[in-house]
């Protein structure tokens, strides 16, 4: 059983063969320059990705959904989805995203004022200063709390959904409060709501998120199937993209400080946090330079592979040097901080430009 609620580690292959989720590798070839997460093996699974790369290739109408769950500050593996979202956007695609402040008031215990005022400051004001565009005509934002027509399309969704079956999928026991049980329905009408009629009908929609999510995936197909005679849904399709890890060698979490640089953490702070980060380095400096590093498993190595190195060509280099042992973690910690105080020092600066516009979306 997957818990979207728990920060617990996940198993990519065994989630693979349990659940059903295939390799995106199986249609990279098929795509006109992927996303650098895709090429690099990020984004490592797929449920009918296939249904987006035709609607891509022939210009058809598709859709993203990308929750947020305001209960935290935004880490730096948060901006993995907002890069694919920009990239998805340019492909012309409709974006939507729910804000899940309902899911956070039933599951983190966020009230509704706190939810608003994160998603504001932290993740909105993050999505705009790293560049998704807030202002094209397909772009929709919104609160569930104060979305109407969400809320009703998952009251008639839990018509065909049982509690039977809400336990068997998240593991509800009967001190789980109804809130948080009802909440899947949420995310359920979140999701498929882009198909209704003013949206423009029955189209594509893909879902990228951690494997975590699955749960919330598997059942909006199922109800999507329950519900394709009177809505004509096509059920949606899902990526997975693995979990960055966090400083200490952990995943990075929002509720873990220590694990985290947090976007909003200013130059200073974030040289200051990969100083300390785990690395795949040997004990001693000699066993490195024979042996070499382990760049797999090294925090520093990861931060330049998802989010500080563009070039495939550098990133390449950069592994091998570690692996030959031609390169010690003391100084590829140097050149990574350096990159990462330049991403720092240009983000808070697009931050403060974007701190007033987000304060004008949810009005």
């Amino acid at each position: 059983m997957i818990d979207p609620w728990s920060s617990a580690v996940i198993d990519y292959e065994k989630l693979r063969e349990q659940f059903g989720i295939k390799p995106f590798a199986d249609f990279l070839s098929d795509i006109d320059n992927p996303h650098p997460l895709m090429s690099r093996g990020v984004i490592f699974g797929q449920r009918d990705y296939g249904r987006i790369v035709k609607a891509m290739r022939e210009h058809k109408s598709f859709a993203v959904v990308t929750g947020m769950m305001p209960s935290g500050k935004m880490h730096i593996g948060h901006k993995m989805v907002v890069d694919q979202l920009i990239w998805y956007q340019k492909k012309g695609a409709q974006i939507f995203i729910p804000i899940a402040d309902m899911e956070s008031y039933s599951a983190r215990d966020v009230d509704f004022e706190e939810s608003r005022k994160l998603a504001v400051t932290e993740y909105i004001t993050n999505y705009i200063a790293l560049g998704l565009d807030f202002e094209d005509k397909d772009f929709h934002i919104y609160l569930q709390s104060e979305n109407r027509k969400v809320q009703d399309l998952a009251y008639k969704l839990a018509r065909k959904v049982n509690l039977s079956e809400l336990k068997a999928i998240y593991g509800f026991s009967n001190s789980t409060n109804l809130a948080h049980v009802y909440v899947p329905l949420i995310q359920v009408a979140d999701i498929l709501h882009p198909q209704l009629e003013e949206f423009g009908g029955p189209k594509p929609v893909v879902v990228p998120v951690g494997p975590d999510q699955d749960p919330h995936i598997r059942l909006t197909r199922d109800i999507a199937e329950r519900f394709k005679s009177i809505y004509h849904f096509i059920p949606p399709s899902s990526t997975y993209h693995r979990f960055i890890t966090g400083l200490t060698g952990d995943k990075m979490s929002s509720s873990k400080p220590k694990t985290a640089i947090f976007l909003s953490d200013s130059p200073e702070m974030a040289l200051k946090k990969i100083k300390t980060a785990k690395t795949g380095g040997k004990e001693t400096l000699e066993e490195q330079e024979q042996t070499g590093g382990s760049p797999e498993e090294c925090v520093v190595y990861e931060i330049l592979l998802y989010h500080l190195t563009p070039d495939d060509n550098e990133l390449k280099e950069v592994y091998q040097e570690c692996k030959m042992g031609n390169i010690m973690c003391g100084e590829c910690k140097a050149r990574t901080a350096d990159k990462l105080e330049k991403f720092f020092q240009k983000l808070s600066h697009k931050r403060e430009k974007a701190r007033q516009q987000a304060e004008s979306i949810l009005q």
